[in-house]
């Protein structure tokens, strides 16, 4: 196969691998899926490999085609950063940034001082946990994760953005709501109505009551931030939650924690070979003048 065609055929797999079908692909390239097929169909037979196995109407790669899925990735991946650099150069800065995010109280502060330094930047966020963004970030699904606490992965950059200390809020009618805060002992054996394990507030949370020897009742996992805050509402349990993403709600009553340093901090990340692509460097540009100041806590 030529330079171009081979070119035009790994584009063509690297689709179908992301969009798991003909039918995606084809939406995403602008061409024909019979096109398309052709293209997969000439790399397997020039190459003697399989690259695809169909299961009902889906499209899953073979072992070796996820090993050359790593490899397309990475080279679809830099072809947009140096688009991204010609386009910053013709017209400063345009293109389109994919940020992947915990939630949108810290990302949306940032992303309004970026969207009104660079207007022609399309921005794209998708909401997440912690260990889904790292993986995608680390797969070139994005450009830029928001994340929680992350082990670090030497293939990462890494910019720590705020630390954000923990705050329990209980429904207007318990017990603790009377008290304008809390200390950790009158919070063992309280009920919680708590986040799915691998969140990390819960992590959080949880080893600070043990490091004090004390211990809590999961009176009901949520797997939602808005989800544990209605069932707290509906007097279901306590919950416990970052300062920053606390709601104010007639029906809760908000209780810092006063002999604890509970925390969690926020850090963006993206792939190390990435952190100088112009339109990543800007959003880390703007995260770090706004890192640990009022700024940075904004409403959505």
């Amino acid at each position: 196969m030529s330079g171009l065609s081979l070119l035009a055929a790994l584009k063509a797999f690297d689709a179908i691998a992301r969009a798991g079908s003909m039918t995606g692909a084809a939406h995403t390239l602008g061409l024909q899926q019979p096109t398309l097929s052709a293209h997969i169909a000439r790399l397997e037979q020039v190459h003697g490999v399989e690259l695809f196995q169909r299961r009902g109407r889906r499209l899953e790669l073979t072992d070796f085609g996820r090993l050359l899925l790593d490899h397309t990735r990475r080279i679809f991946s830099a072809e947009q950063d140096a688009q991204a650099l010609l386009l910053a150069a013709q017209n400063r800065y345009a293109g389109r940034l994919v940020i992947h995010a915990i939630g949108p109280y810290n990302v949306v502060p940032i992303l309004r001082v970026f969207a009104r330094r660079y207007p022609q930047v399309s921005l794209v966020v998708k909401v997440g946990d912690s260990r889904t963004i790292v993986s995608r970030i680390l797969d070139h699904q994005g450009d830029v994760g928001l994340v929680l606490n992350p082990r670090l992965d030497p293939a990462l950059d890494c910019l720590e953005h705020r630390r954000q200390p923990l705050v329990v809020f209980a429904a207007a009618d318990h017990p603790l709501a009377s008290q304008k805060a809390v200390c950790m002992r009158d919070l063992h054996q309280q009920r919680f109505v708590i986040r799915e394990e691998g969140s990390t507030t819960r992590r959080v949370f949880e080893e600070a009551m043990q490091r004090q020897g004390l211990a809590f009742q999961v009176a009901v996992e949520m797997g939602s931030r808005e989800a544990v805050r209605e069932a707290v509402a509906q007097g279901m349990g306590l919950g416990v939650v970052a300062d920053t993403a606390y709601v104010a709600d007639m029906r809760l009553v908000k209780l810092p924690v006063l002999d604890s340093d509970m925390a969690t901090h926020v850090h963006l990340i993206c792939r190390r070979e990435r952190r100088d692509s112009p339109l990543i460097a800007a959003l880390f540009e703007v995260a770090a003048e706004l890192r640990g100041s009022d700024r940075s806590i904004g409403a959505t």
